[in-house]
């Protein structure tokens, strides 16, 4: 036991402790007794030696334990504790942190995406692979390099939810956290802290300085409170300070543009899209028209619903064009069962079960017609191909035997649903009636009455599980922008004799500040009294 108390002791003297040493057998201990006066205490327990540090600085606290690995009797050294080497792991997130959080990198990503949003107006989107072939041939490529392979190989035939938008949404992203967690937090912490100026030297090195000579730090108080101001006391000192909003702001800003994103992204990968141009008097399934947008598209309930068009009608102006249509829609259920019926219209969109449907288009499906008391019939009509962007749709009644091989009929030609023009077996004008009239117009020894002219209503749907964010994110940023601009401004004042120096500093409105702390110590009253006023202890 002595030789290894030897040991021990020879260990303790070369780690530079210099102690006196007493060993108690009774014990079991080594007593050692430092210059400083403190007190080494020693506990030998089978191969561990447990020890206790007193001194006058650390009675009060808490006991510090630290054991030490005695050397075993047959001289074999103690065995090592290996640990984990977390030293790069500690390192590694803090320098990717610094990198994301540099304003550089940020500006780039913003304007790599600001490209690739300029890109997807310019390529046409969601278009058929053979659209890009004929489009972007490689025989002739536009700006010398680029053709369809480009589009389809990187995925900007859906610009915005491929994987190259998506990533340098995600960088920039990653860098506005980063900056939040390095930059607007730790700014906010050092708003927050009561920050006193025991320095007369200090104080008057801010950028707003002066003197008030009879005066007491705590009537400087009252009236800074008055104004808005935190204000805190502590002995002579005083801090105030007002606007910690504006400081917080920037926080809230960072956190509405990654809302944004956030709702753009799910928009994005997350939606179901599709079109339909329906005649009046039939139904679709709304599952059948929609198609996913992304990755993220998952179908739910609401997609079996059936959707009946009731009624397809039409407004106009006094001159004659299409002004306005209307789409009277059922939604029906699984049971058959009528869940919500509206008339929709443009701008007017119908909404149930997380799905939209717009009006976004109209055109004319049929004529119904009688043909010499005979009838109705119903003649289907097609779109004529006519130059400019105005709408022509024909149909053709035969009125000689079918089976001959040159089959005659009266040609009829509409614009919309207000007028419809008839043509005789020769091509030439024969008259003009309005659907609903009733009026008979006979042609070729034929009477014809057009009853109806049936329009087909163009419908767009679409689920859009983003737009909620997005609108929360806006509204966000709205908010905090308009924070943004309050002004932070801190004042420090000490307590000097009967003088008390004031200084402060603002981030913004720096021309509007001086002025009011000029308002804020006129109003600062004066002591008659010469002698010092008393200090406030803090």
């Amino acid at each position: 036991m002595k030789s290894l108390n030897v040991k021990i002791v020879s260990q303790i003297v070369l780690h530079d402790l210099k102690l006196r040493t007493q060993f108690s057998p009774l014990r079991n201990s080594l007593l050692c007794s430092a210059k400083n006066g403190g007190t080494l205490t020693l506990t030998l327990y089978r191969k561990t030696v447990f020890c206790e540090l007193r001194t006058s600085e650390n009675k009060k606290k808490k006991k510090k334990t630290t054991n030490i690995e005695a050397p075993d009797p047959a001289g074999a050294p103690p065995p090592i504790k290996k640990g984990r080497r977390s030293w790069k792991l500690k390192g590694f997130p803090k320098k990717v942190v610094s990198i994301l959080s540099n304003l550089p990198l940020a500006i780039a990503e913003m304007f790599a995406l600001a490209a690739l949003m300029a890109l997807g107006t310019f390529v046409e989107q969601g278009e058929a692979p053979s659209f890009y072939f004929e489009k972007y041939p490689e025989e002739n490529p536009v700006l010398g390099f680029f053709t369809w392979r480009w589009i389809l190989t990187l995925g900007f035939d859906h610009m915005f939810s491929s994987p190259v938008f998506l990533g340098t949404l995600i960088l920039l992203g990653a860098s506005l956290m980063a900056c939040t967690y390095t930059t607007q937090i730790p700014l906010v912490k050092v708003a927050r802290r009561w920050s006193f100026l025991h320095s007369a030297d200090s104080i008057r090195k801010q950028e707003y300085s002066d003197t008030l000579p009879n005066a007491s730090v705590q009537d400087l108080g009252v009236i800074l409170m008055g104004a808005g101001y935190e204000v805190f006391l502590k002995g002579p000192s005083l801090y105030a300070f007002r606007g910690l909003a504006g400081r917080i702001a920037p926080i809230g800003v960072h956190l509405a543009l990654l809302l944004i994103m956030a709702g753009g992204t799910l928009s994005a990968a997350g939606s179901f899209r599709g079109s339909v141009t329906v005649p009046q008097g039939l139904n679709f399934v709304v599952g059948d028209v929609l198609g996913p947008s992304g990755f993220l598209s998952t179908p739910s309930e609401s997609f079996n619903t059936e959707v009946h068009v009731n009624r397809f009608s039409m407004d106009y102006y006094e001159s004659g064009e299409v002004s306005q249509f209307f789409s009277d829609l059922s939604l029906i259920d699984l049971n058959g069962k009528e869940v919500m019926r509206e008339t929709i219209s443009v701008n007017h969109p119908l909404r149930y079960g997380g799905f939209t449907i717009y009006q976004t288009d109209w055109s004319l499906s049929a004529l119904q017609v009688m043909k010499d008391d005979e009838g109705p019939f119903n003649l289907a009509l097609a779109p004529l191909q006519i130059n400019g962007d105005k709408k022509l749709y024909g149909t053709f009644l035969p009125i000689s035997d079918t089976d001959s091989t040159s089959l005659k009929g009266i040609s009829m030609l509409a614009r919309d649903m207000q007028s419809i023009v008839l043509y005789d077996q020769e091509g030439k004008f024969a008259g003009v009636r309005r659907p609903n009239s009733k009026l008979p117009i006979e042609i070729d020894d034929v009477k014809i009455v057009v009853l109806e002219a049936i329009g087909s209503t163009g419908l767009e749907l679409k689920t859009d599980p983003g737009v909620p964010i997005v609108y929360a994110g806006f509204g966000v940023l709205m908010l905090t922008t308009c924070i943004s601009f309050l002004s932070h401004s801190q004042i420090w004042a000490l307590q000097d004799g009967t003088t008390v120096v004031i200084g402060g500093k603002t981030n913004r409105a720096k021309g509007e500040f001086p002025e009011d702390m000029n308002y804020l110590l006129d109003q600062v009253p004066e002591i008659v009294d010469s002698k010092q006023p008393k200090s406030m202890s803090g």
